[in-house]
């Protein structure tokens, strides 16, 4: 089943948060949602310029209305250092007036597969209809000091220590705290052993728990 099918995506604004695969999910999604719909990429934070996708500043609603309507899928993001793409020149809620879809990435994890938090993160848009609050399955049984993105804020959320292994227990009490996410999809659970963690995780977390591999397109729904 498609991702967005699995995960009963609606049109109007989607955002992306956590660690462990949040642009390809994006652009998995983009691609499926662009077979039923128009759809625009774009981030509250920063994103590397897509190469197989028209790109778009914001500046200009005719430039884009008329982008979205000829190409059916783009990105709009603002230039900004290091080659990358920030939040656009259009708000998200405005961008919402020119496709059916928005997908939008709202972190950073400097790609490490979990991110704990800090008070002004993610930058999620008011107009956000379901987050997605992603975990990579290859931070299961590392350091938190390697694994997570601002690993000191995941040892306060948690009381782990920095050497303690990421396990499915910590991370469930980081998710509990901090309070994000409508649905988690923990990617790169590729294994036996990733998917066993993960069903550990879906047993301790109320919001609906979605485990596999989005480089593989098989995933599950795991509660």
């Amino acid at each position: 089943m498609e991702l967005s099918r699995l995960l009963n995506l609606r049109p109007g604004v989607t955002a992306l948060a956590g660690g462990g695969g949040k642009t390809t999910a994006m652009y998995a999604l983009a691609r499926e949602l662009a077979r039923r719909g128009t759809v625009v990429c774009t981030t509250t934070t920063h994103i590397l310029p897509p190469g197989h996708l028209p790109v778009l500043d914001g500046a200009d609603a005719g430039a884009l209305e008329r982008a979205v309507r000829n190409y059916g899928c783009v990105c709009v993001g603002a230039p900004a250092r290091e080659g990358k793409l920030s939040a656009p020149a259009l708000a998200v809620g405005e961008l919402a007036r020119f496709a059916d879809y928005v997908l939008v990435e709202a972190d950073g994890s400097k790609g490490l597969p979990v991110k704990a938090h800090l008070s002004h993160e993610p930058v999620i848009p008011p107009e956000t209809g379901v987050a997605l609050l992603l975990a990579g399955a290859s931070g299961f049984g590392r350091p938190v000091r390697e694994a997570v993105h601002r690993w000191e804020q995941f040892c306060t959320l948690t009381g782990a220590g920095p050497e303690e292994l990421v396990t499915p227990e910590n991370l469930a009490r980081l998710i509990a705290a901090e309070g994000l996410g409508d649905i988690i999809l923990v990617n790169q659970a590729e294994t036996p052993a990733a998917m066993a963690c993960a069903g550990r995780l879906a047993g301790l977390l109320p919001q609906p728990v979605f485990a596999g591999a989005l480089r593989g397109g098989v995933l599950t729904c795991l509660s």
